[in-house]
């Protein structure tokens, strides 16, 4: 699925100018979900983090039971080499991937010494400052590690998203606010949630039901080294009503206001828009 028309490919060691096929009908990433990715941004002339991403991104093959064939250093040059095909002013959104090509004698194991790499490289936009989220409960929810691969950014984990989504928009909201199997808040559908009550920040901790993002990470470090309290712990739907201000962070958006959960109706508050400001510093000065 392409999101934009301006694409490059990396694919059996080199560059191709188009959104090229990369997977075989018989591919066991096309037949039996072994597929991974991640994403990383290049904005402004720089990616924050892609050293990080593309070390997620061979951390989540293994968790597929493939074995990454690019460490994450070559992976970096590979990404930089690419990006010069793109204007230097352009946006772009970079995704290395794996996915298993071959199945054992049952077909369902994938094996690992073929696995398959590439990278694509989207010019995509970045959200204006304006955009905002709006969110609401689903009736579906995060899985656990022993029924799905919750420890990888996996393919195969992404209908269940769908779902959720589809769900809340025709509900009239953007995105859905998802709990873990005992009830508890782990991040939207498609990104982490933090929110702030009294100044202080609060954000689901990490209990291996989702994945605690590398742009969620960077925003924690960068609110704790402004003097902000930052804390992981349980929270559940009500802490997010009595709320102050709540924000999405991920890689695509970086930081995205959120304006109403449900009944509930938010401000951009002060600390929002403080972490998004110093997001922007740090990339710059990276």
């Amino acid at each position: 699925m392409a999101i934009s028309s301006n694409i490059r490919t990396y694919f059996n060691g080199t560059w191709h100018n188009a959104d090229v096929p990369i997977m075989g009908a018989a591919d066991h990433g096309a037949w039996l979900g072994s597929s991974v990715f991640d994403g990383a941004r290049f904005v402004n002339g720089k990616a924050p983090d892609l050293l990080a991403h593309c070390t997620r991104v061979n951390n989540s093959a293994r968790a597929l039971m493939l074995e990454p064939t690019v460490s994450p250093e070559d992976m970096v040059d590979l990404v930089w080499e690419g990006l010069k095909l793109f204007a230097p002013d352009e946006a772009v959104y970079i995704r290395p991937m794996y996915w298993g090509v071959d199945g054992d004698v049952t077909a369902i194991v994938p094996q690992a010494d073929t696995t398959a790499f590439a990278i694509c490289l989207e010019a995509v936009a970045m959200a204006p400052e304006t955009a905002t989220a709006t969110l609401a409960t689903t009736q579906f929810r995060r899985p656990v590690l022993e029924s799905s691969v919750v420890n990888a950014k996996a393919g195969c984990l992404y209908p269940n998203n769908a779902r959720m989504l589809t769900e809340v928009r025709a509900k009239g909201f953007t995105n859905a606010l998802v709990t873990d199997a005992m009830g508890n808040v782990a991040e939207t559908a498609t990104a982490n949630i933090f929110m702030v009550k009294d100044g202080v920040v609060k954000t689901p901790v990490p209990n291996g039901t989702f994945l605690a993002g590398i742009t969620r990470s960077r925003h924690m470090t960068n609110l704790r080294a402004d003097g902000v309290e930052v804390v992981e712990t349980v929270l559940n739907y009500d802490d997010f009503r009595a709320a102050d201000e709540v924000f999405l962070t991920g890689n695509m958006t970086k930081i995205t206001p959120v304006v109403a959960f449900e009944d509930t109706q938010y401000q951009v508050g002060p600390i929002t828009r403080r972490a998004r400001e110093m997001y922007w510093d740090w990339a710059a000065s990276t």
